[in-house]
């Protein structure tokens, strides 16, 4: 029987032609050349039940792809206390398409002196997400409006992300534990400034030029707008607030989240420049809030 689907010879040699690309990307993401291609090969499997006339960038489609792959896997990794993935191997991968070479500790070495042992070391301490957002943007310049889409972000949070993560593999950051406590003591206090309706505590922790945003959703609680500008206006917006809100982990930084009787509908994340909160982001739509990870402190 003719296969329903079959592949047209030059939709393979179309992928062949961006396979050196995906395989960095895919590399850089997950630091290891056999997962790499099993990100690749699974790219292959779903271009070639999609109707390519419909893909009017393939090369941008292919590495949204790979990447939502790569960002699955690395998830799982983290929940499976970094076991082996893929329990199961993928199917086997169309004949029309040759697949790659198997991997040998000679060619991994390889990749990894390409792009720096000591860079693939922080890449490994980044949030998942975090390091996606990293990889796309500086390695490979895709933009945030691109990239929000994968990692299931606003391009403003998913901006937070690759500075965060650039921050940390340029080495400018402080010991994690050491930043995580700074941060959170600021956001506490901002907190309880708020519930009191403190205007001049909540101006103390407040960066003078101070900005809030939010989602369609997360705007309702800012008066219907989606940003607010100015010290004085964002504590005027947060007196005597906050009374259900509390610090907790969003995707490994400090921010808070507002969740009465135990029913997540907020999160926030915060910029702290200096001591001061310099940025606000207000997290409401179900979605974005289901793809965040978040611990609570003890």
């Amino acid at each position: 029987m003719a296969d329903k689907n079959p592949v047209h010879p030059d939709l393979a040699g179309l992928f062949e032609a961006q396979r050196g690309k995906l395989q960095g990307v895919a590399y850089r993401m997950l630091g290891s050349k056999a997962e790499a291609e099993d990100a690749v090969q699974e790219a292959w499997l779903r271009l070639s039940r999609t109707d390519a006339n419909e893909i009017s960038n393939l090369g941008g489609w292919l590495t949204t792809v790979v990447s939502r792959v790569c960002l699955d896997m690395l998830r799982s990794r983290k929940t499976r206390g970094e076991e082996e993935l893929g329990e199961e191997p993928l199917p086997a991968v169309s004949s029309t398409l040759a697949p790659a070479p198997p991997a040998n500790p000679e060619e991994e070495m390889r990749l990894a002196d390409s792009v720096g042992l000591a860079l693939m070391i922080v890449l490994e301490r980044l949030a998942p997400a975090e390091r996606v957002a990293f990889v796309l943007h500086d390695m490979f310049d895709m933009p945030f409006e691109e990239i929000a889409p994968v990692v299931g972000r606003t391009p403003d949070a998913t901006r937070q992300l690759a500075s965060r993560a650039r921050r940390r593999v340029q080495g400018s950051d402080d010991p994690p534990e050491v930043r995580r406590e700074a941060n959170r003591k600021i956001i506490e206090a901002f907190l309880a400034a708020s519930r009191s309706g403190d205007m001049t505590a909540l101006l103390a922790v407040l960066d003078p030029d101070v900005v809030v945003t939010g989602d369609a959703v997360a705007a309702r609680g800012l008066g219907g707008q989606s940003e607010v500008r100015g010290a004085d206006t964002v504590a005027a917006l947060f007196k005597g607030r906050a009374q259900n809100a509390k610090p907790a982990l969003l995707d490994g930084e400090v921010g808070i989240v507002v969740a009465p009787q135990g029913r997540l509908f907020l999160a926030v994340r915060f910029r702290i420049e200096n001591g001061r909160i310099a940025e606000m982001s207000g997290i409401g739509d179900p979605a974005q809030l289901a793809a965040l990870d978040i611990a609570e402190f003890d």
